[in-house]
């Protein structure tokens, strides 16, 4: 629907909120384009998120939130040489090292921006989508819920997408392969509440995905969707 229709005056708040969103979304291009093997990664983490936003009840403000600091969430690796955001194999220690500092680069680039720099917000989300649940992640080593809800929930699409897009030193893995790597790390890695939306919203995202592909990747689920067993056994 288009926001301003024959005869009305524009809304504001609508017009600000799409020219935000608008930017981030040609700004995470931006920075996909440095890395062809990742042309559509931060769209689809943008996607996901949404989504996810959504499943976990989020309100749509919220949600949007999720979805614009998904476009943005690897804008600090403006500052990431090419040598090594483009190294055709693994990345030794010391240039893992400095890969790590796109977080904490990426939150300091979006702080100006007032409605960004709100607690939990998309500053925050793109400091914290490499921390783990079990402490393990970076850059702070925080866990559980001091982890912003929206950085929980960027962890688990940043890494689906990676997971699906190949590298010159790994192949991609199919959807449902994935799915079952992000299920196996519930409550290590990942929100097991996170986990546990992103398996009730399978559908959608894999529909969400597709789409932006721009072509049908197929998806069989049965071994995947074994929600009872998944509750039972304590991880959700």
């Amino acid at each position: 629907m288009d926001l301003i229709s024959e005869g009305s005056k524009p809304d504001p708040v609508a017009c600000s909120t799409l020219t935000i969103h608008q930017i981030a979304e040609a700004l995470g291009r931006a920075v996909d384009a440095r890395d062809p093997g990742t042309y559509t990664h931060s769209e689809e983490v943008a996607a996901i998120g949404h989504i996810l936003a959504l499943r976990m009840g989020l309100s749509p403000r919220w949600a949007e939130m999720v979805h614009i600091a998904g476009h943005l969430h690897d804008i600090g690796k403006i500052r990431i040489p090419d040598h090594i955001l483009r190294k055709p194999g693994p990345l030794t220690p010391t240039e893992m090292a400095v890969m790590r500092t796109h977080a904490e680069v990426g939150a300091s680039i979006l702080e100006p921006v007032e409605i960004f720099r709100l607690p939990g917000g998309v500053a925050d989300m793109v400091r914290f989508h490499h921390e783990r649940y079990d402490g393990s992640g970076y850059p702070q080593g925080l866990r559980g819920r001091t982890i912003p809800l929206g950085a929980r929930i960027l962890a688990v699409a940043d890494s689906l997408s990676a997971m699906l897009q190949g590298r010159p030193y790994k192949e991609p893995m199919d959807f449902d392969a994935a799915l079952r790597e992000i299920r196996s790390l519930s409550g290590t890695w990942y929100d097991p509440r996170v986990v546990a939306a992103l398996l009730d919203s399978v559908e959608s995202v894999h529909q969400a995905w597709s789409a932006i592909r721009g072509e049908p990747v197929p998806m069989c689920l049965e071994d995947v969707l074994e929600k009872e067993c998944f509750k039972a056994n304590g991880s959700a």
